[in-house]
């Protein structure tokens, strides 16, 4: 075997051997905290990484509600995911009212919608039956909605500067509705 092919071999299974030992740790580590891809709602196939938040009971509160006026609304599961999982997104589910500076123009509520968008009043849009409600409403004029990636679904009612953060919260959305939707 000529040395410049020996050479480069010898090169080619050192990089991979370092590779090995410094990704070793870290993909470990990544099994260890990564979530299990199975979820209990059908029609959910979450997209990209995931995240999660530790929800209070305020949270969980406004989650139940959330799913309570999807059931109101006459719509299946998949509608609550993509209303929980757009609500993690906009507010952390929480019912959020005028943040001074920190505001995003008039934005309130679990689903940050704008009085002067036309969503309701600052009262209507802080009420979570009413704004989740209005958010399906959205939902619903959305040709295809339940068969669409739920970041999709999503952006189209929100509008927002951020249209694919919606994805990151699909496991967490569905692991809520399937724990609560029978309560």
């Amino acid at each position: 075997m000529n040395t410049i092919l020996r050479k480069s071999i010898l090169g080619i299974a050192g990089l991979a051997f370092t590779g090995g030992v410094f990704a070793g740790p870290v993909a470990a580590h990544a099994a260890d905290t990564a979530k299990p891809a199975a979820v209990a709602v059908q029609g959910v196939s979450p997209q990209g990484a995931q995240s999660h938040v530790d929800l209070n009971d305020e949270q969980l509160a406004n989650a139940k509600a959330i799913i309570a006026a999807t059931k109101k609304a006459g719509l299946p599961e998949r509608a609550a995911v993509i209303s929980i999982a757009t609500a993690l997104q906009e507010s952390k589910l929480e019912n959020l009212g005028h943040l001074g500076d920190r505001n995003d123009h008039d934005s309130l509520g679990l689903f940050q919608q704008r009085p002067s968008s036309g969503w309701g009043t600052p009262e209507q849009i802080t009420d979570p039956e009413y704004s989740t409600l209005a958010f399906l409403k959205g939902l619903k004029q959305v040709d295809g909605w339940q068969d669409m990636p739920l970041t999709e679904a999503a952006q189209t009612v929100q509008v927002s500067a951020y249209p694919d953060a919606y994805a990151q919260w699909e496991q967490q959305a569905a692991e809520i509705v399937a724990q609560h939707w029978d309560k």
